[in-house]
Parts: structure tokens; C-alpha cells; sequence
């Protein structure tokens, strides 16, 4: 029987940030509606709804001294220590992120030269064949990284990948916003390695959407929602949760069924549903219509590993953090075994969608 090229995931790493938010830290805030209008609830009606909503307890911010690219490298480095490589044998490192690097004290972003040249860089990788470069696809970018990188082992071009997911949303949340309370800090990394194998291994198949003319305005930047006479250039990060959580709901189950039939993998057949962790009460809807698309009506238990709850929204870097945590064991219940097979899957800004199929090695 000939041999195929798979791409297989032989080393994750990640960075947990430092400071813990608490819903009560947000008890201070003055919160505005899009209007302007102060909203007319104490802070802690605001506080208990939202948390009844998104299932956050506690979010994960950066320290101070760090930004992105800093903390893009200490998770790259943690994925190399554990795949056990050359790190001038990399052909490519890939960084996903939406802000580039935004230094405490402002919202002012820095994006030359590109994250994936600092991480590099910081590395001390002196190989020019390993390609740097960066991706901006929403929270489904670190997904869309392995997507690409995949492409690159089964074409021939590459051997050894790294994908980086990173972002500090704290730094570009608004205030005054209540949607701020969503938004965490975080990194994730992940070695790709080509692998010759009789027998499908490793990614199996991925699906792809974006959706621009109707909902490329679900997530957009605008300025703070508390009215000021002084003038300011600053932007935050603005979102339409109501649409956004429907439009989801909506099309992410179909899209990660399309991938599993791509790849000929029953839903019966998954150990795993990694999703992003963007707001728990809509993973958790998500996952049940993915069910009933196959016609069951109990979803296994510990089926969707959840860590929302007490890291937040860290955007690209939810499912790679997700990933890295379980594959260590330090994700209480969960854990994926030889031979299990995995589906991840992502929404955000774009409004863009990604699945992926993946059979353990």
C-alpha cells in the first residue's frame, strides 16, 4: 500500500497570563449603551446578566511589560521544548493575531515588522528558509494558520511548521463597553511535522466560509461609547453579539459536519469538539444543533471542553491554549488518546468560519 504525506501535531505550548480579572473588578465601571446613554442598571445587574449569558467568571490580562509578540515567543518556545526539534529546521512560522503589538497605556497598534518576524527574532532563528509571516482572520486565525500550514507539508514545501495564535484584547477593549468583560489576553503554539502513513493520520480535511456582504460589520472598530468634548483618534474594539450569536448558531454546526463528511468521520466517531472559546452559553447551543444535525439527541459528556469561564476570550488563541492544555493533562475530565479523533472549529470577525478534522497519531 503506497504512503501519503499527513501533517501531524507533535509539540503545543502556551502562555497563561498573569493577572486574573473577576467580574467584581468591573464593579467601578461606568457602562454606556452604542447611543451614549448611560445604561440605566446598577453594575451589578450588568455583571450578573452577562455572566448568566457568557458563562465568564474571571478573564487573564497581560502584565505591563508585555505584549503580544512577547508572549507569542514564550508559548513558541514552550512548542518547540516539547516537540523535541531543531528550531532552525522550521520552513515556516506562521502568527496569527488581530492588533498586532499594543504596548500598555494605549490602544496604538504595531504591526511593522509583522509579529512573526519579532517572535523569530526573539528565538534567535538565524535560517533565512524559515518563512515569517502573519495572519489576520478574526478569532479563527490560529485555525486558518494550520489550514495554510497543511497545505504547505502536503504540497512538499515544508516539513516543520510552527503556528502561533496571540492576542491582548485587553488593550483594545473599551471601558464604558459591557462587552469589554468578554476579552482576555493569551497565546497559543503548535508544531506541525509532515508524516508519511498508509492509513489516515493527522488532519484529515478542513472546511473554510467567509460571509462579508451581510456580517463583515458584526465586528468592527469604533469609538468608546462614553461621550467626551475632548476630541480623540482612539478606536476599541465593537461587537453586535445578538447577530453575531445567531449567525453562529446559524452556520458553524453545518460547517463542522461538512469537514467530518469531507473526511469521512462520523460524529459518533469524535472524541472532541475543540471550539473557540467565545462565549460559553453559544458553544454550548452550537454543540447541541451539531448533534441534532445527526439526528441525537444526548450530547456525550465531556464531549466540549470548556475554559471560558475563568480565562475569557482570548481570541486566536483559545483553541491552540485549549489544545495544550488537555494534551498536559491539566485540564481536569478531559484528555485525547492515541487513534481518538478531534474536530476544532472557530467564528469570528470576517465574519469567517473554520473547521478542521484531526486523527490522533
Amino acid at each position: 500500500m503506497s504512503k501519503s504525506i499527513y501533517s501531524i501535531i507533535t509539540g503545543t505550548g502556551c502562555y497563561i497570563p498573569t493577572e486574573r480579572i473577576k467580574n467584581e473588578d468591573f464593579l467601578v465601571n461606568e457602562f454606556y449603551e452604542s447611543n451614549g446613554e448611560k445604561i440605566q442598571k446598577t453594575n451589578e445587574e450588568i455583571i450578573h446578566k452577562f455572566s448568566e449569558i457568557t458563562t465568564i467568571k474571571e478573564r487573564l490580562y497581560v502584565s505591563d511589560d508585555l505584549v503580544t509578540s512577547d508572549i507569542a515567543f514564550f508559548a513558541a518556545q514552550d512548542a518547540i521544548e516539547r516537540a523535541s526539534i531543531d528550531k532552525e529546521g522550521l520552513d515556516y512560522i506562521i502568527v496569527a493575531h488581530n492588533f498586532g503589538d499594543v504596548k500598555a497605556g494605549t490602544n496604538r497598534t504595531e504591526m511593522v515588522p509583522s509579529l512573526a518576524a519579532r517572535v523569530k527574532y526573539k528565538l534567535g532563528i538565524e535560517n533565512p528558509g524559515c518563512v515569517a509571516y502573519d495572519i489576520a482572520f478574526g478569532c479563527p486565525g490560529w485555525l486558518q494558520g494550520i489550514i495554510q500550514a497543511d497545505y504547505f507539508i502536503k504540497s512538499g514545501d515544508a516539513k516543520k511548521i510552527l503556528v502561533i495564535g496571540a492576542d491582548t484584547l485587553s488593550r483594545i477593549s473599551d471601558v464604558h463597553d459591557r462587552d469589554s468583560m468578554i476579552y482576555a489576553d493569551g497565546a497559543g503554539a503548535t508544531i506541525l511535522e509532515a508524516k508519511e502513513s498508509e492509513t489516515p493520520v493527522g488532519i484529515l480535511a478542513h472546511q473554510t466560509r467567509s460571509d462579508t456582504i451581510e456580517y463583515s460589520q458584526m465586528l468592527y472598530m469604533d469609538k468608546s461609547y462614553k461621550p467626551s468634548n475632548e476630541p480623540s483618534e482612539d478606536l476599541f474594539l465593537k461587537m453586535n453579539g445578538r447577530k453575531l450569536y445567531q449567525y453562529a448558531l446559524e452556520n458553524v454546526p453545518q460547517a463542522i459536519k461538512s469537514c467530518l463528511e469531507k473526511s469521512n468521520t462520523h460524529l459518533h466517531d469524535v472524541k472532541k469538539v475543540l471550539i473557540h472559546q467565545a462565549n460559553g452559553k453559544m458553544d454550548e447551543a452550537i454543540l447541541k444543533r451539531l448533534y441534532k444535525l445527526y439526528d441525537i439527541k444526548d450530547v456525550p459528556e465531556y464531549t466540549m471542553p470548556m475554559t471560558i469561564s475563568w480565562m475569557g476570550n482570548s481570541s486566536v488563541a483559545t483553541i491552540p491554549t485549549l489544545l495544550d492544555l488537555i494534551l498536559k493533562g491539566e485540564l481536569e475530565s478531559h484528555s485525547i488518546e492515541k487513534k481518538e479523533s478531534i474536530v476544532f472549529a472557530s467564528v469570528g470577525a470576517g465574519m469567517n468560519i473554520n473547521a478542521l478534522s484531526y486523527k490522533m497519531p
